[in-house]
């Protein structure tokens, strides 16, 4: 196996600088997949309602105006991606945004929108 030699340039030393401080494989996979999560419309809208408020099933479906199992099958996929969370109250389970990140993620977005 190739050994790997730290990245050098004499010609461009501002790119030894960031070959310091660029992500790592895994960490840059693991972003893919949170992006991956706000690739669909669908799930973007779902995702924008959590970060309004905490819901539950098919009041998400109300309001993105999709079937509830259409709502339950994103969910998982969202919670696979630990996206989103539940929780449970008596007989209702409500969704949530994991943290306060994806929220500014989808705030960032939708600046960038309205700069565009």
């Amino acid at each position: 196996m190739a050994q790997v030699l730290p990245y050098s340039s004499v010609e461009f030393p501002a790119a030894a600088l960031a070959a310091q401080s660029l992500v790592t494989a895994t960490d840059s996979e693991r972003l893919a997949q949170t992006f991956k999560a706000m690739a669909d419309p669908t799930r973007v809208r779902i995702l924008h309602a959590l970060a309004l408020a905490e819901l539950p099933v098919c009041e998400l479906a109300r309001l993105v105006q999709i079937s509830e199992s259409a709502v339950s099958h994103q969910l998982g996929l969202l919670r696979a991606l630990r996206v989103v969370r539940r929780r449970k109250i008596g007989r209702h389970v409500l969704y949530a945004l994991d943290d306060d990140h994806i929220r500014d993620l989808i705030d960032v977005g939708l600046a960038h929108l309205a700069h565009s």
